[in-house]
């Protein structure tokens, strides 16, 4: 079962005007009555359940006698298309908190993590996903993927990415070996980027605690924002925000990472793995 949640802007507007209305000193049956609306349409919005628009706002601004013109961007942001939209994808929610993240962490086991894939390996993705896709959907996957690439060399939306990567994911040839072993040479270049930290687990580690299962965690520039824990799944995904288990996730990350190999032993062993094939 595919969980979907608001958009990340639209719940950060939701989480400000819930923190306007409590610093104001007012319930939510008192904001609901001066705002001419019901209480669970108040909640409602308080939640990102639906969008809150510009004149909302300001109606709220004036009630609770605070103006903040930061707000106001933030509502129109809201209401925003997100950029892969244009392209129909279904991204289980993660571009859009991956856009808006400024870190990502992820644990990866059977493939080469989205951001460090070349074109060839996609597409060979792609085609034998369980989601049958027209030549189109294909070629928009792909470009919406190239695309959320760009910010590990982008100067004023920058993306860090620090991966731990299982040996499997380098030994099994995705597309052939022709495409593997260029797949391996661009993540030899990537891991260069000052963006991007790489590290293997060797196969001789043998058991180790990630093998439950990959996941993402992603963190947010702003200090308001939870870090959220994304997990992907055969019948979609699931988004966990409970900082409790968003902990626990993040101390096995840092467990794998310290278990893995050191950056410049993890790029010999992709060397290896490219030469074997």
């Amino acid at each position: 079962m595919t969980r979907t949640s608001p958009t990340f802007r639209r719940r950060r507007l939701a989480r400000r005007i819930r923190q306007l209305r409590e610093e104001a000193g007012m319930t939510q049956e008192k904001a609901a009555a001066g705002l001419d609306m019901s209480t669970s349409a108040l909640s409602r919005k308080e939640t990102g359940e639906v969008a809150t628009s510009v004149h909302e706002v300001r109606s709220m601004m004036d009630l609770y006698d605070s103006y903040d013109p930061d707000l106001l961007d933030l509502a129109r942001a809201a209401r925003e298309r997100g950029w892969w939209r244009a392209y129909g994808v279904e991204d289980r929610g993660y571009v859009d908190l991956e856009t808006e993240a400024s870190t990502v962490r992820e644990l990866s086991l059977m493939y080469i993590p989205g951001l460090l894939q070349t074109e060839e390996y996609m597409r060979a993705i792609f085609k034998d996903d369980r989601i049958g896709r027209t030549k189109r959907n294909l070629g928009n996957d792909v470009a919406v993927r190239l695309i959320r690439q760009h910010r590990l060399t982008d100067g004023e939306h920058s993306l860090g990415l620090i991966a731990v990567v299982d040996e499997v994911a380098l030994r099994r040839p995705v597309g052939g070996a022709e495409v593997m072993r260029a797949q391996l040479h661009h993540v030899l270049e990537a891991a260069r980027l000052p963006a991007v930290t790489l590290r293997v687990m060797p196969n001789v580690a043998g058991w180790h605690r990630g093998m439950d299962g990959a996941f993402i965690l992603l963190d947010f520039p702003e200090p308001e924002d939870r870090d959220v824990l994304f997990i992907a799944h055969p019948a979609g995904a699931v988004h966990v925000e409970k900082e409790g288990e968003v902990r626990e996730a993040r101390l096995v990350f840092e467990h794998l990472l310290g278990e893995a190999l050191p950056e410049e032993a993890s790029r010999d062993l992709i060397e290896q793995a490219a030469r074997d094939l």
